[in-house]
């Protein structure tokens, strides 16, 4: 079955600035559109997906430099990703006939996110919208069914390339970032699932020119999602997030809507 999704999300909040970076109280709202294509597959009979995501962004933002306030506009390309999933127990893979008589249990399974350096880009800028850099992300989830709610969890580690062209042409290094999640999700009837997360960040201390800052990363993230089926093939999704505690990085809000198209698999 494929899928292609559409989505946008308004996010407003403090900018993560490394500390080398002389900028100061840095707001920013950013508008960002996504376009997303999704395939699931039958790896060695158990059902696996491949997503391609390319985001889009518009960014404003303001800081104080030297004592004074400066202002950045900037729209671009973000960073594209690609992620493999394989559910490695309690999901076989199935055709839409037999999945309509699919009742899931428990289901284990393992994804790997790649992030590739193609993003908007500029050193001589404090603010982009691209990193200038890889990451890799390698997660492992657990979602067990109970009646009509289903609890997940998820644990997952981010590694990061060296940027060789920090601002300023300095080399700017990140530790992995180490995440974990949970949700709590609720299906009512004719497809409808409303769902309450949370996740906590850990890690990600930054070194510029082998000097490291003091930007450790103990960050807890809340967030809720409400999705409706609109036809068989069309659905709608809404959700939103903000922070709970922020000791370093980012402390925003988030807003979005997503529409998803699926076809083939015998529809």
């Amino acid at each position: 079955m494929n899928f292609l999704m559409l989505g946008y999300a308004y996010q407003e909040g403090d900018v993560a600035l490394d500390p080398s970076v002389p900028i100061k109280n840095a707001h920013a709202e950013i508008h960002s559109t996504l376009l997303a294509y999704i395939r699931s597959l039958d790896m060695w009979g158990k059902s696996g997906k491949v997503d391609l995501i390319v985001p889009y962004a518009w960014l404003s933002g303001t800081g104080e430099v030297g004592g004074e306030e400066r202002s950045r506009r900037v729209s671009g390309l973000a960073d594209p990703s690609v992620r493999f999933s394989v559910n490695l127990y309690g999901a076989p893979a199935l055709s839409s006939e037999e999945f309509k008589n699919y009742r899931q249990d428990t289901i284990l399974g393992v994804s790997l996110l790649v992030t590739a350096p193609l993003g908007q880009y500029d050193s001589s800028k404090l603010v982009n919208i691209g990193t200038n850099r890889w990451s890799f992300k390698p997660e492992v989830g657990i979602s067990q069914a109970l009646g009509r709610w289903t609890l997940e969890g998820m644990a997952a580690v981010t590694f990061f390339t060296e940027n060789h062209d920090f601002y300023g042409g300095k080399t700017r290094e990140q530790a992995p970032t180490y995440s974990l999640q949970g949700h709590l999700i609720y299906h009512f009837p004719r497809g409808i699932w409303a769902g309450l997360g949370a996740t906590f960040y850990t890690g990600g201390r930054t070194t510029i020119n082998g000097v490291e800052g003091d930007d450790l990363e103990r960050n807890w993230r809340a967030g809720a999602t409400l999705a409706l089926p609109v036809t068989l093939q069309h659905s709608v999704k809404l959700y939103g997030g903000t922070g709970v505690y922020t000791r370093a990085g980012a402390n925003f809000n988030l807003i979005g809507v997503a529409w998803q198209y699926r076809w083939g698999g015998g529809l």
